[in-house]
């Protein structure tokens, strides 16, 4: 897959097949569509390109609202698209100047002049533009003045499977991570750097790697204990994650700490990631360090035989 910065010096692109959004995730919806793009594609005997803009357009628009949370970085997105049959990606970079191109100047320049699109395909409620004006209605008064196709992927066969990016927040939010599961496809995925704590888990036979996450907008699951996997460079490993404040022992702040299983590695300023299998219980404060030890050693039980599943 190749990765663009902008449109103005894309090389000519074979019979292009698009679709555009944020596409945060990549869900089961998400999906939909882009199955339908590579059997558009095969068709035309043509290439895949999607659209989609960085930063996050509320982030700019809405620069005071820091309560966006996504799920997905740039990096994660872009080798979820690669995996899904995605030839080109297109980062628009989302400015307030991007945000003034009237519905026409947009089909017009980006996808006309410099993509040459034969075909657009896009979920049913699809906005672009000025104060997303244009739609559906748009594309088609624009299609037969620019040469190209459009296909709407109607709205029942969306919600026939109930998916959003929205839902899977929301289940998130509140640790349903078997519901995040099955609206992704797949399990949600958490990366970070390891960096130093107060090596309280270590104190109490629990050794944690502390995760910092770079990106202050992706998206934390619910204070709790998990079942995880770990993925060090190429291996993967179980192990037991907490994110909270630690109450028992005073915290001020939230953590993410993971105790990864049969693992005694100095892996400092290593970069990991957390896939989220299942949520143990929520965060509570103990009485004792020997009242959390003694739920340690049940948690980690607990996770062991949840993993032993997979």
């Amino acid at each position: 897959m190749k990765i663009h910065l902008g449109t103005e010096a894309i090389e000519e692109i074979k019979n292009a097949v698009v679709t555009a959004g944020t596409f945060d995730g990549v869900h089961l919806g998400h999906q939909k569509i882009l199955a339908r793009l590579r059997e558009e594609a095969n068709r035309l005997n043509g290439e895949t390109v999607l659209i989609t803009y960085w930063p996050h357009p509320r982030l700019v628009l809405k620069p005071w609202d820091h309560s966006l949370q996504l799920l997905s970085t740039f990096p994660e997105k872009a080798n979820l698209l690669e995996q899904h049959g995605v030839d080109h990606l297109i980062k628009i970079p989302f400015t307030q100047e991007f945000s003034q191109m009237s519905p026409e100047e947009y089909v017009r320049v980006i996808l006309h002049e410099r993509i040459g699109t034969k075909k657009i395909i896009i979920g049913y409620d699809h906005r672009f533009g000025k104060d997303r004006s244009g739609g559906l209605e748009e594309l088609h008064r624009f299609a037969p003045k620019y040469d190209f196709e459009v296909e709407e992927i109607p709205r029942q066969d969306i919600d026939e499977i109930g998916i959003s990016s929205t839902k899977i927040r929301r289940a998130l939010e509140v640790g349903d991570v078997h519901l995040a599961t099955n609206l992704l496809g797949r399990t949600y995925t958490l990366s970070g750097r390891v960096v130093h704590g107060n090596k309280i888990g270590r104190s109490l036979g629990y050794p944690t790697a502390n995760i910092q996450v770079k990106e202050n907008y992706k998206l934390v699951p619910a204070d709790g204990i998990y079942a995880v996997r770990v993925c060090i460079e190429y291996q993967k490993y179980n192990g037991m994650l907490n994110i909270g404040q630690r109450p028992t022992i005073g915290g001020d702040h939230k953590t993410i700490e993971v105790n990864i299983f049969d693992f005694d590695e100095d892996i400092y300023e290593s970069e990991i990631a957390i896939e989220f299998v299942d949520l143990i219980r929520k965060e509570i404060k103990f009485s004792s360090l020997d009242a959390l030890k003694a739920q340690l050693k049940t948690d980690k039980e607990a996770v062991s035989q949840r993993l032993s599943k997979l």
